[in-house]
């Protein structure tokens, strides 16, 4: 949104990519707004930033799709009692398209429907995209657009004068803003201290999630919990031997790729950046979503992960201009459902920074962001066509995911160069199959080692010092044999 005035705008980033945080760890849930309540910035957000998807996938060329959510009651009362509240609910709260969906309505929508489904809420406009994708476009979009992005960029420090931050010390060097957006997740009550304007504190709140193999993608069509108004009917319930842990549990899900995503489950932390998993919660978010999808097996599991949320006490989003620092503007204590909110929170934003700077529009931004298709995605005869440009297109280098030597080469030419493996998977997915990288992974170091003309043994999976490769086993650094 920065980027479509006529500004210099710099994004300051610690890690050595964008979306390496809270906007890449969560199951990208376009929320329809049901659990918020009014009042909160998080319903206005919400709402508005819900509706903001269709137009913004369509420039971006993200994948985006409407597969909704449902809520499914056990019992009969819940059924007849609950329905008619929640249809209320969604009409003082504005989300639009909540209807009531009876036992075959459900049966109809998914495949594998739980036996003990009375019926449900459907809400209608719940989407998902994927979350890392969607901030990687929209960082080239804006790169496009003359906005400037550095990375291995932390703030050490700032200096204010008469009420305004004149400067940002950082490890790469002094930034001399005229306003500066505070968005840095479970660190922004950190930096907002910094520019003398915190008013919330952050306490992070971690959850794990689940990715079960594609092979599971009949699971669920759309994403759906069970109602916890009422317990499970007696012949339902679990085994009483298998005790189900007290989390968050968010449900059963379908990701825009393609996997199912189970969780995420909820724990108050001490660290800002606990992303360490579990037997204990991988067991607890396995045993509770049976309930919601008895198919589930711990056998079905691709990978898991886990992100820490940026919660405030008052649980709600911060988003506002400086209190005491009048070129502060802060996007603090966004949490779930942030990533729905995001585009509405950014434009309110910009909408402020260009008041107060008296900044003019770009005559020649260009929402429209274009790269190559997933060729996956697309039919024998479209992919024929990609090849016959670019053979590179038709080298195979993940298996799993049917990712090409060309879309890698892509990844690694896009608007934000990040030339590590990491950042290549986040890209285009090589390494997000059923192998999670153990066939491609050395494919694609070597891809990347080539095209930046560097030793493989330089090429890092993700943050600095991630070597992967230390050096050759059967010859030294020219190939020669060793002598023995």
């Amino acid at each position: 949104e920065l980027s479509r005035l006529e500004l210099d705008v710099l994004l300051v980033e610690k890690a050595n990519d964008v979306a390496c945080g809270a906007s890449s760890r969560n199951d990208g849930c376009i929320h329809p707004g049901m659990d918020l309540r009014k009042g909160q910035l998080k319903l206005k957000y919400v709402l508005e930033g819900n509706r903001m998807y269709t137009k913004l996938a369509d420039e971006l060329g993200l994948s985006f799709k409407r597969w909704a959510q449902m809520l499914i009651f056990s019992t009969a009362w819940e059924n007849a009692l609950i329905s008619p509240l929640f249809l209320l609910r969604a009409k003082q709260l504005g989300v639009e398209g909540v209807r009531h969906v009876t036992k075959e309505d459900i049966k109809k929508l998914e495949p594998n429907p739980p036996s003990w489904a009375k019926g449900g809420m459907y809400m209608a406009s719940a989407g998902m995209v994927s979350p890392y994708k969607t901030t990687i476009a929209l960082c080239d979009n804006a790169i496009q657009n003359g906005a400037r992005v550095s990375l291995n960029t932390y703030v050490e420090g700032m200096e204010l004068d008469g009420g305004k931050v004149v400067c940002v010390h950082t490890n790469r060097g002094d930034v001399y803003p005229r306003a500066i957006v505070n968005c840095a997740g479970v660190y922004s009550d950190v930096i907002a201290d910094m520019a003398g304007d915190r008013t919330f504190t952050i306490h992070p709140r971690k959850g794990t999630d689940i990715i079960l193999d594609k092979k599971k993608a009949g699971y669920a069509l759309s994403s759906y919990a069970r109602s916890f108004f009422a317990p499970l009917p007696k012949e339902a319930q679990p085994d009483k031997k298998e005790e189900v842990g007290h989390t968050k549990g968010g449900g059963v899900m379908r990701t825009i790729d393609g996997n199912i995503l189970v969780g995420p489950d909820a724990h108050e932390v001490p660290s800002r950046e606990d992303y360490s998993t579990n037997i204990s919660d991988i067991n607890n978010i396995i045993k509770k979503q049976k309930l919601a999808q008895p198919m589930l097996s711990k056998g079905d599991i691709i990978t898991y992960f886990s992100g820490t949320r940026a919660a405030t006490y008052e649980e709600d989003f911060v988003v506002r201009r400086g209190i005491f620092t009048s070129n502060v503007y802060e996007a603090a204590g966004i949490q779930s459902p942030g990533i729905t909110a995001a585009p509405a929170i950014a434009v309110d934003i910009r909408n402020w920074i260009k008041e107060d700077l008296k900044a003019k529009e770009k005559s020649n931004f260009n929402p429209v962001y274009k790269h190559t298709p997933r060729l996956a995605n697309l039919s024998d005869e479209e992919r024929a066509k990609y090849i016959a440009q670019n053979p590179e297109y038709g080298e195979m280098i993940c298996r799993c995911e049917e990712v090409s030597k060309g879309e890698i080469i892509d990844a690694l030419e896009s608007p934000l160069k990040v030339a590590t493996v990491d950042g290549v998977k986040r890209r285009v997915r090589p390494g997000m199959g059923r192998c999670q990288g153990g066939f491609c992974s050395p494919l694609v170091a070597k891809i990347i080692a080539e095209h930046e003309g560097i030793n493989v043994e330089d090429v890092l999976k993700g943050d600095e010092g991630s070597v992967i490769v230390y050096g050759n086993t059967k010859g030294n650094a020219r190939g020669e044999n060793r002598d023995v």
